[in-house]
């Protein structure tokens, strides 16, 4: 029989205890209900956002990026690109030309992002859902077309397939042997007109400044000949992602990077992780605060069970028994509150997910609700966390409790 266990669930059922000691016990129990069940929620938002971020990018990001580790280009060879398409778990290879460019049209003009894609882009990514107005094609037969992102368009009104108006796009000039910028536009810039033949949207930064173009348009305006700045490696389903991406590193040696989707966006995710990491501290730290009031019960009921405790001495209990005891009744207090919070934690992240109750509140929100989602992970460093706070409150009344002298409270 588990003495300590048998007497601390007695202390914690116990109709006799002090009406003050009951009240903050049930003070603690709450306390650490909310906090639990507030870190499920908050933590599961920030899975959730991370995912929806995930989701967005992975609408325009390729499986794999190949570019390189110095410059901005790297020449492409025919026999180079043979070589990757013929590597075994790569479906399709396109070719990347990107670089920003000053976008006019009509008295408006603009700095954009410009992406040259070679025609099999459209197998690479699945940007075609993602047309809001017009058509996803970069060419029809000999004419050339350019896609534009929606914050783009707004900002320059843009209208589509206006052939009497086309989109004007101008590149500074690269002189061999000049190290300066002519002062005649004429001679200064390279210029091309293309019209805009779609409006995507996809995700704000990419939809803000962000136009696709075909490879041969891109090649003509900035000057590029045979250099890419990127490859753009669509995996097969039959392969996992990372393993064709420790085979390219090893092919292509230190020269280039090969990144998956998020490495593309290691930054914006790693600000994510650490905005949860602050998070989880600052409500864990509210969790303590809470659960100092398990210290201030277990502290009076040390003190209202004296002369029991004495008994127990007397009859022969040592110390580790009585630590053991009163550490037993923080834990049960702080079992039911972390059990009461799991439950409800869960229960609401799970009705969010199931129902979406609490919307995003804005017009041009991609979701109508907050994206949720629990991991096992969260769960188990909140359980970690509630068991070593619990440690913490209720070692010491623990060790006053088994500090006791018996001649004086018998």
């Amino acid at each position: 029989m588990n003495v300590p266990l048998l007497i601390a669930q007695r202390y914690f059922r116990s109709k006799n205890k002090r009406n003050i000691i009951t009240i903050i016990s049930n003070i603690s129990m709450v306390g650490v209900a909310v906090g639990t069940a507030a870190l499920i929620i908050v933590l599961s938002v920030f899975n959730g956002l991370e995912d929806l971020v995930r989701t967005l990018y992975g609408k325009s990001d390729p499986d794999l990026v190949i570019s390189a580790t110095k410059g901005k280009a790297f020449d492409v060879a025919p026999a180079f690109l043979l070589k990757l398409e013929k590597m075994p778990g790569v479906a399709l290879l396109t070719e990347v030309i990107e670089d920003n460019a000053l976008l006019q049209y009509h008295d408006r003009q603009m700095v954009v992002k410009m992406r040259g894609l070679s025609d099999n882009y459209f197998g690479q990514s699945p940007i075609d859902e993602n047309i809001r107005e017009g058509d996803h094609r970069l060419r029809r037969d000999s004419l050339e077309l350019a896609l534009v992102g929606a914050g783009v368009q707004h900002e320059l009104s843009i209208t589509l397939n206006n052939r009497l108006t086309p989109m004007r796009l101008l590149y500074p000039r690269n002189t061999p042997g000049s190290k300066t910028l002519s002062l005649n536009p004429d001679k200064a810039f390279n210029e091309q007109n293309i019209i805009a033949g779609g409006v995507f949207l996809i995700e704000q930064h990419i939809d803000d400044s962000y136009i696709f173009v075909p490879l041969t348009f891109a090649q003509r305006l900035l000057g590029y000949g045979s250099r890419r700045t990127a490859l753009y490696v669509k995996v097969s389903r039959s392969f996992e992602v990372d393993e064709v991406k420790e085979q390219l590193r090893h092919m292509l040696g230190p020269g280039f990077k090969v990144q998956d989707s998020d490495e593309q966006h290691v930054s914006l995710f790693k600000a994510i992780k650490i905005e949860k990491l602050f998070v989880f501290i600052t409500f864990t730290l509210i969790l303590l605060i809470a659960s100092l009031n398990i210290f201030f019960s277990l502290s009076m009921l040390v003190i209202d069970k004296k002369k029991d405790i004495s008994v127990l001495l007397a009859m022969g209990a040592n110390q580790t028994t009585l630590r053991r005891t009163f550490l037993l009744v923080g834990a049960i207090v702080a079992l039911v509150g972390a059990t009461a919070g799991l439950v409800v934690g869960v229960a609401l992240c799970w009705l969010q997910q199931r129902f979406g109750f609490v919307s995003m509140g804005m017009a041009t929100s991609v979701v109508d609700a907050y994206p949720v989602k629990m991991e096992a992970a969260d769960i188990v460093f909140i359980c970690l966390s509630i068991i070593l706070i619990t440690l913490a409150v209720s070692i010491r009344p623990a060790l006053n409790a088994s500090n006791l002298d018996v001649r004086e409270n018998l």
